[in-house]
Parts: C-alpha cells; structure tokens; sequence
C-alpha cells in the first residue's frame, strides 16, 4: 500500500513540476481578476481541474455567473465519464466512497501516468492516489505561488509559462501512444474536435473528440475469436 502510493507519488515528480508552472499562470491570472489566496484554495480543492479553472477565472466577475460557469465546468468535465471508465478495472471491488473520494484526485496528469503503468500491469488504486496527491499538492503550490506573484509578472506569455500546458499533454500524449493501432482513433478524435471547435460554442470540442475517438478505438479493435458473429460462446 505505502509502496505503492510513494511510488505513484515519484512517477509524477516530472509532470508535477511542470503542472506546477502553469498552475502559477492561472494563478497570476487570478490575481489580476482579484481573486483572495482562500478563494484559489478553495476552488482548487473543489474543482481540481485546470481547464476547468482557467476557465472559471475567466469567467470571474463582481457579479458571479455562477449558472453559466457551472455549466461551462460540467461540459469541459464530462471527459472524465471516460477516463473514470477507464479505470474501471482498476476500482474493481472498492466501495462507492472509495471511489468517489479517489475520483476527485484524477487529473489528467496522473491518470495518464497510471494507464502506462496499467499496461504494465503494476497499477493500483494507492499508484493512483499518490499521483494525485502529488499532482494536487504542485498544482496549490503554483497556484498560489502565483498568485502572490502577480503583480511581478503581468505577461507570463513573454516568459512561455503558458506554454507549459500545452507542453505537458503533449509529453503525456507520447507516452500513451501504443502504435499503429491508436492513429485513426487520434485522428478521429482531432478532427471531430477541430470541427466541433469552429462550429460548437464553449468547450464542447473537448467532449465530442473523446467520445469520437473513444467510439472509433472501440470499432476499430479486433474482434476477439468469442465475439465473431454465429460461433456458439461456452457458458461460464
């Protein structure tokens, strides 16, 4: 058990300081909208998501949309319907609590890390959950760090520190790539969300993408000897 969640807790040490970089870009953002160290805390221990984030910071306003910004949350979270089935093997047996606690430490990062090491076939829940608390603990750090340096930094695009969201998910993206089997999948998923992006307001091209490309790996995959059409399947 302790082995396993330091472990988790070490694998994402590199991803963690990257998160770390960006979450300090939400939180200089967060500053200039004049949001309190609480509130950030607060909204990162609720939400735990940094899309999501960045878009509720966007958002922020005197006078709170709080409707529309938790919609626009809900939309931008939907992926994690997916990746939640994803790692569904991987709860198999724990009780309800247990998942829904562990569920909301699953950010991206960690979860990406965990199904590498899934293929490998030495995940478990306690990998899983000492990613997130390492994710978690650098996404507050940067955040916060950020925020409380605000005022230094008013452009952190002259800096590239912005870039360092789109540099991480392409990092994850190379791990997760198994070969020739996930290009149409990829594919499918980049252009449904291409196209979802120029025609669909707010976030929903993050939604259609995964479904698209999830969808499409699933009608890809070979069929196993059982499942072909007409052969008789033995009862268990």
């Amino acid at each position: 058990m302790k082995a396993d969640f330091y472990r988790g807790a070490s694998a994402n040490v590199p991803i963690a300081a990257s998160v770390a970089a960006y979450g300090s870009v939400l939180g200089m953002l967060a500053a200039q909208k004049g949001l309190s160290w609480l509130d950030l805390l607060l909204m990162n221990s609720a939400v735990f998501a940094g899309s999501a984030q960045f878009v509720m910071v966007d958002m922020w306003s005197k006078h709170l949309p709080v409707i529309e910004m938790a919609f626009a949350v809900l939309v931008i979270n939907l992926r994690y319907l997916l990746v939640g089935a994803s790692l569904g093997p991987l709860f198999s047996g724990r009780s309800l609590l247990c998942k829904v606690f562990l569920m909301h430490l699953v950010a991206d990062e960690n979860w990406a890390v965990t199904m590498t090491e899934q293929r490998k076939g030495t995940a478990s829940v306690w990998f899983l959950f000492g990613g997130g608390v390492m994710v978690f603990l650098c996404w507050c750090s940067g955040t916060l760090a950020g925020l409380m340096g605000g005022g230094l930094v008013s452009h952190p695009e002259y800096y590239a520190l912005d870039f360092a969201f789109t540099a991480i998910f392409t990092a994850l993206a190379v791990g997760l790539f198994q070969g020739k089997k996930d290009i149409p999948p990829w594919l499918a998923a980049g252009a449904l969300a291409l196209i979802a992006h120029h025609f669909l307001p707010g976030k929903w091209y993050i939604v259609i993408g995964g479904v698209g490309g999830a969808i499409t790996a699933m009608l890809a995959a070979p069929k196993t000897p059982a499942s072909k059409e007409g052969e008789h399947v033995p009862a268990s």
